[in-house]
């Protein structure tokens, strides 16, 4: 039981990474004899993997039908902000100048993202700038603050694939990520936390608004 359990977590990090990638779309189907061949596991291991990812808001069951990539809606862009607020500003603002190593990493979140602009990889971008999240969480040097924010960063992303314009929506936030990097660097957390904010108001916005005509009657 306790290795299954450990292989069901090992599957459901490489579906949990290829949701991040932008790979999974919601509403998408998950096949669990192709997936199972794929990762050379059994259909139990795949499908408490299953349930793990399910716990996360990542995947969804329905009755007679499968499983499924989740698909969000403008309460949970809500939520999810409220939640990156109180956790990536936090980390944020705590950094000091002895952060080396971990700021390095925000800076090469930066770094991926160019390179993936310079590409013309849009998704790519939005890689990166799941990257660059996972980094300013990791300024707080706790494992329960990571684990959480790459959780929130799955789910974000699925949110993601309601922009229909990927390059419009990503590039311009590659620039403040930029930013917040170079504020970060001169020793000025608490401007760079402050920018972050204004960003995460003017993201959850764009978001909110976009599932909101969504859902306009046609």
């Amino acid at each position: 039981m306790l290795e299954r359990s450990s292989t069901a977590e090992r599957v459901a990090d490489a579906l949990r990474a290829q949701i991040v990638d932008g790979a999974m779309a919601p509403g998408t189907r998950l096949s669990e004899e192709a997936i199972g061949s794929a990762l050379g596991v059994s259909r139990n291991t795949l499908r408490e993997a299953f349930r793990l990812l399910s716990h996360e808001r990542l995947l969804v069951h329905e009755f007679n039908r499968g499983v499924f990539v989740a698909k969000p809606t403008a309460e949970d862009v809500a939520d999810l902000f409220h939640v990156r607020r109180a956790l990536e500003l936090s980390a944020l603002r705590g950094a000091t100048g002895t952060d080396a190593e971990a700021i390095a990493r925000v800076g090469a979140a930066v770094d991926e993202g160019t390179a993936a602009l310079n590409d013309g990889d849009w998704w790519g971008v939005g890689t990166a700038n799941m990257h660059f999240h996972q980094a300013i969480a990791g300024l707080a040097h706790s494992p329960r603050t990571d684990e959480i924010v790459h959780r929130l960063l799955a789910e974000l992303r699925l949110v993601f694939h309601i922009m229909a314009a990927p390059r419009e929506f990503h590039v311009p936030y590659l620039e403040q990520n930029r930013e917040i990097y170079r504020l970060l660097s001169d020793g000025a957390a608490h401007e760079a936390a402050d920018r972050l904010a204004d960003y995460f108001d003017v993201a959850e916005r764009q978001l909110v608004n976009a599932f909101a005509e969504l859902e306009q009657p046609a």
